[in-house]
């Protein structure tokens, strides 16, 4: 089994939305503790993978995921990793998430092992259990909250080891360019989804209203940035708005494929969707450190 097959399963595409709410929640917080940081960027991108591994071993084991799946194969349903191998995979990624956690706690607050087990029950929850929330339309929720609200936030409260309001408003685009790469990589499969009876909320609104609510996310996203710069007193967060080119060609991806029914191009749009958020991330985080040491305030 070539190693290959596991970075395959543990979905690079989507690990932007475990490294961006760090970046983001590190960069609003007001001292700067770097193990601290390394520790939950390696918590984030744990959990991250252990999600993937969890929703390629729960889908492929409930024949969820079928050779008719339109998207990139998945590992236990191709018959690449052994679903007793993908389980195993999965909880070595949320004990790596753990051992960092504990660190973490012990350094910033035990509060944080609470937050550390909801994540987890989170991760598990999205495709496993008795009643998914994937299968429920929920997925969205859980997307915006956990890897939004909660992995940047966060970031900032094991830097400031208390909660403050500029990560809050960080936070929120953030979020919603985590809830989009999911809208965009469950409007892909809204057909084979359909079949099996896995009710996304994808499948719930329809292809036509999943797109649509997929532009909203990346605009609000973008122009939720001046309430950021606002909550920080400066305008040096607005230099994320140079991300909006990377999200206009998101948006012509997506457009294409549905337009031609194409899933090359809805994958395409998933990676553009991808870039969008790391390169978001990246100039939000720096015009929030910048705006901490040289401030451009509005007054």
């Amino acid at each position: 089994m070539s190693a290959e097959v596991w970075v395959a399963a543990a979905r690079p595409r989507t690990l932007p939305a475990a490294i961006s709410p760090v970046l983001v929640g590190t960069a609003a917080a007001t001292r700067f503790v770097p193990w601290r940081m390394g520790a939950a960027l390696i918590v984030a991108l744990a959990v991250q993978i252990a999600v993937n591994f969890a929703n390629d071993y729960f889908d492929g084991i409930r024949g969820v995921d079928t050779p008719e799946r339109r998207g990139p194969r998945r590992a236990v349903a191709s018959g690449l990793i052994p679903p007793q191998r993908m389980r195993a995979g999965m909880v070595v990624a949320l004990a790596v998430a753990a051992v960092a956690g504990i660190a973490l706690a012990a350094a910033a607050g035990w509060i944080l092992l609470l937050v550390g087990a909801l994540c987890f029950a989170a991760a598990i929850g999205y495709s496993g259990g008795p009643r998914p929330y994937a299968s429920a339309g929920l997925g969205e929720v859980f997307v915006f909250v956990f890897f939004g609200l909660v992995a940047t936030m966060g970031s900032a409260y094991v830097q400031d080891e208390t909660v403050r309001w500029l990560p809050a408003f960080a936070a929120v685009p953030v979020g919603l360019l985590s809830v989009a790469l999911l809208v965009i990589n469950n409007l892909r499969d809204i057909p084979t989804d359909e079949l099996v009876g896995k009710r996304t909320l994808a499948v719930r609104i329809g292809s036509k209203r999943t797109f649509y609510l997929f532009i909203v996310l990346i605009n609000v996203a973008i122009l939720w940035t001046g309430l950021v710069a606002l909550a920080a007193l400066s305008v040096w967060p607005a230099i994320a708005y140079l991300a909006l080119p990377l999200a206009l060609t998101a948006q012509n991806r997506t457009a294409d494929g549905i337009e031609v029914d194409d899933p090359a191009l809805l994958v395409s749009g998933l990676a553009a969707t991808g870039r969008l958020q790391l390169v978001y991330g990246l100039l939000l985080a720096a015009g929030l450190s910048v705006a901490s040491v040289a401030p451009g305030g509005f007054f």
